[in-house]
């Protein structure tokens, strides 16, 4: 579902002259193995993603992408489970020798969108478009599958490769953790990645938040007759958590890209912030009183474990103070929580193989973003969320998800397939 801001089509431009030559520093014979092998399969990789893409089906809907995932599988010899919360499937992969347990995660689900597709294989299912980029998300675990099956004598543990539906919707996640997914495996670290608009060769992650955590606030009130008051009263005091100045060069979201100041760049701007919805305020009759409603997004875990402390201290000190009931945070979509050792380890790692110009740390938290229902995993298991770069300026290539003209440069299904393979060895390999 990620889901960045609309008007930020060239975001992350400034990104293009990192990545001019691509470093490799620590290959040692079994990532050259991975690479090469990569390279004999790519084109068959593309040809998988054009046929999902041809094919779309939406959340609920993924029959057939199932049933081609399961048998590309099956002819791997991995171990096949489907059906799982719908038409969720798990491969599993087990090295030669006994070890640690690892899970990745792609989304195979599409969208409704009637507009037209802008490629030379376009959907052939009215309505039904991948602009999110679950096509090239499956591809990617498919080569790596392929890969890894590759070097089974030399991995030690086991890998489940879990392809999850309803991304979209928010609903696969939690159903196929009710489905039974977590008896079925049990990884000790899981990992996933989202396509963006990084240049293709890239990839970056953070510690914990990702996006901002979009959040609901309910303060309820005993019924007066000032409601009008009240209303205005509430407002304020949910905007009053704002901590970013108007004048801020925060709010020209196309900062989000800039060198120094922009996610990657180490004096962001876009961490420890709060921000509110200035035009979704509501307020509504209940039967238990007089409910007032607003959005507020949080860059991290503090600064929304302040906000209902916050809040209900100005009510206190309030003329409303004695109508006051309840004060509460109500999710809106899942937040994605990247547990700080993974991070620092497979940065590192990757890192070492792949050269820093291609492995980029974030500093700063996307506004506005929608975030992802891999969240819902997250508590599970200790796991990391990538970016994962798919556009090509030079050639008009824009990897902006859920826009009408979302386009990939194919390339990164090489780069997914290359990197998280030798991550995946990595982790597993002592």
């Amino acid at each position: 579902m990620l889901k960045t801001p609309s008007n930020t089509l060239t975001i992350f431009f400034f990104l293009l002259v990192t990545i001019s030559s691509f470093g490799q520093n620590g290959i040692t014979p079994i990532h050259t193995e991975i690479q090469q092998h990569t390279e004999q399969i790519f084109d068959s990789l593309v040809k998988i993603r054009r046929d999902f893409h041809m094919y779309p089906e939406v959340g609920g809907e993924e029959k057939r992408t199932s049933t081609k995932i399961a048998a590309y599988l099956t002819e791997l010899g991995l171990e096949v489970k489907t059906g799982i919360g719908g038409y969720g499937v798990v491969g599993i992969l087990k090295g030669a020798k006994p070890g640690k347990k690892i899970a990745w995660r792609a989304d195979i689900d599409a969208m409704p969108s009637k507009a037209p597709d802008v490629v030379d294989f376009p959907s052939k299912h009215e309505g039904v478009r991948h602009i999110c980029g679950h096509d090239v998300h499956t591809a990617v675990a498919l080569g790596i599958a392929n890969v890894l099956v590759q070097q089974k004598e030399d991995l030690e543990g086991t890998i489940y490769f879990v392809f999850q539906p309803s991304e979209e919707n928010i609903k696969g996640a939690l159903a196929m953790m009710d489905d039974g997914l977590f008896d079925m495996i049990q990884p000790e670290e899981m990992y996933a990645m989202h396509v963006t608009p990084f240049p293709a060769g890239t990839i970056a992650a953070k510690p914990e938040e990702m996006f901002s955590d979009y959040k609901k606030v309910d303060l309820l009130f005993k019924k007066g007759n000032n409601k009008d008051a009240l209303f205005e009263f509430a407002k304020q005091a949910m905007l009053s958590l704002e901590n970013v100045s108007p004048e801020s060069k925060f709010w020209n979201m196309q900062n989000m890209g800039d060198p120094e100041i922009g996610i990657a760049g180490t004096k962001s701007i876009y961490k420890n912030y709060t921000t509110v919805d200035k035009n979704n305020f509501s307020i509504r009759d209940t039967d238990d009183g007089v409910k007032i409603s607003g959005f507020i997004s949080f860059s991290d875990k503090r600064q929304r474990d302040a906000a209902i402390p916050s809040l209900k201290k100005k009510i206190a000190d309030s003329e409303f103070a004695e109508d006051f009931s309840t004060a509460e945070l109500v999710n809106v979509f899942p937040t994605l929580d990247n547990n700080e050792r993974l991070v620092n380890e497979s940065l590192e790692q990757l890192s070492d193989i792949y050269g820093e110009n291609r492995v980029l740390r974030l500093h700063g938290v996307v506004a506005d973003g929608r975030s992802d229902d891999f969240a819902f995993f997250q508590p599970k298991v200790p796991s990391v969320y990538f970016f994962m770069g798919g556009s090509n300026y030079e050639k008009g290539i824009v990897a902006q998800t859920h826009s009408s003209n979302f386009a990939v440069d194919e390339s990164c299904i090489k780069t997914g397939v290359n990197l998280f393979s030798s991550l995946i060895v990595e982790r597993l390999n002592p």
